[in-house]
């Protein structure tokens, strides 16, 4: 052999075992928050790590370019960095692990471990935006999922790979409803995502979920509400991605997102210190271009894999569901919404699902007629007597006037003790069909 291509092709055998190389910049500006750097050519989404006073390195997210720099926002807020501080490039940043020994357990924005059972082992990487779907390829909603929620089950029912919000303001009972229904429902997997909650609240609801062989099935992605913006939107996309690797695996996923609201609270920080304009109150533009793109991640799956059936809990401040534009923006794309009625906490009656607000946009697909009839008659029966329960009470109601309203109030008791779930009570879908059939068919 030449002596030339010899030599040639030793270097480029030595090239490609070398490691790559280590891209650094330094830093130009820093606000305690945001960061301008130059000499890193890297595309948003790339983590990176900054040099500090005290020798501990700051992570951060690069999120844009201005003016020839790079702009980059901090995963630890006001940490000690001084002028031309380096920063090196951290490789794979755009990537989550993803793996069945997730499944079990509790982690953080980035995957290291909360409940303290040593590191997560991830047997593949998954994109933390996702993979492009072609929507004509998705399967079709035509299966029921059963959630274990009598009221749901019967006139709300859930299909596998619909989307769905949980609409409530404070203190109405949404993080019962969506323990029981990680508790009780029939997927595969669940993927919860605790994003900008109370740590107190976090610590309770895993707590109280992560114990039996129902534990077996459900992974944690927590993320308290003292954490950056930054990590509380790794966090839901930690989450997401996560759901859609058990997806590619054929299996049924249910991801539930507590809350979508607190997602769209740390965008609208981040977009603000970006310079972006505010808009309806104080959200700029890409709050709302993030709800769609973060929701239609979820859903059905290509032939051959499974699907992730989504829940996403959406707080209306002052329980006003109607101004609100995370309100608004989700139910536009959600297929579906349960509205918590404070009205009915305090009539002791939970889950608290206002059934004539709510709607599930695909449940005359997944259901029989029989079931679908079943369903109708209920709902109009609990609207009567609720539009009509002041009425009554101020004894302006006699009978015999409106058959429908005599008839709900005849069964107001039975439907009500079918609303009425206890916490540590699991209904299943079969057994709810039947017992509402019974309800509104054989005594009407």
């Amino acid at each position: 052999m030449n002596p030339l291509l010899a030599r040639l092709g030793t270097g480029l055998a030595q090239a490609a075992l070398a490691p790559p190389p280590r891209i650094a910049g330094r830093v130009l500006r820093y606000d305690g928050l945001v960061v301008e750097a130059t000499g890193i050519p890297v595309s948003p989404g790339t983590l990176c790590r900054i040099d500090t006073e005290t020798g501990l390195a700051a992570e951060a997210e690069v999120v844009g370019f201005a003016h020839g720099r790079t702009l980059l926002f901090l995963d630890q807020p006001k940490a000690v960095i001084l002028p031309g501080a380096r920063l090196t490039v951290v490789p794979g940043g755009q990537d989550a692990g993803v793996g069945p020994a997730f499944l079990g357990r509790v982690v953080d924005a980035k995957g290291a471990p909360l409940d303290g059972l040593g590191p997560v082992p991830a047997r593949a990487s998954w994109p933390l935006n996702g993979v492009e779907m072609n929507p004509l390829a998705r399967t079709p909603v035509e299966r029921p999922l059963d959630v274990g929620i009598r009221i749901v089950n019967a006139v709300l029912a859930l299909g596998q790979g619909q989307r769905i919000g949980i609409v409530a303001g404070s203190g109405v009972g949404k993080s019962v409803l969506m323990e029981m229904i990680a508790r009780y429902t029939s997927a595969d997997v669940v993927v919860i995502g605790l994003i900008g909650e109370r740590a107190r609240e976090v610590g309770d609801f895993v707590r109280k979920l992560m114990q039996g062989d129902a534990a077996r099935r459900i992974c944690v992605v927590a993320v308290p509400a003292d954490r950056s913006p930054l990590l509380r939107l790794r966090g839901v996309r930690r989450a997401t991605a996560l759901a859609e690797y058990f997806r590619a695996q054929g299996r049924q996923v249910l991801l539930m997102i507590d809350s979508l609201t607190r997602v769209a609270h740390a965008q609208r920080e981040i977009g603000l210190a970006l310079g972006e304009q505010p808009t309806a109150k104080g959200y700029p533009p890409s709050v709302i271009s993030l709800i769609p793109g973060l929701i239609e991640r979820t859903g059905p799956g290509l032939p051959g894999q499974g699907a992730i059936t989504a829940i996403y809990t959406v707080l209306a401040d002052g329980d006003d569901t109607t101004n609100d534009p995370v309100v608004d923006a989700a139910r536009a794309i959600l297929d579906g919404h349960l509205v918590l009625s404070r009205r009915q906490t305090q009539m002791g009656l939970y889950p608290a699902v206002d059934v004539p607000q709510s709607v599930s946009r695909v449940m005359n697909d997944i259901v029989d007629p029989e079931h679908r009839q079943a369903a109708a008659r209920l709902r109009q029966l609990i609207a009567i007597w609720m539009e009509n329960r002041d009425l009554m009470l101020m004894g302006g109601y006699a009978p015999g006037q409106d058959n429908d309203l005599d008839e709900a109030v005849r069964l107001w008791p039975h439907i009500r003790r079918f609303i009425a779930q206890d916490i540590h009570e699991a209904a299943g879908f079969a057994a709810t069909r039947a017992d509402l059939i019974a309800l509104v068919g054989e005594r009407t």
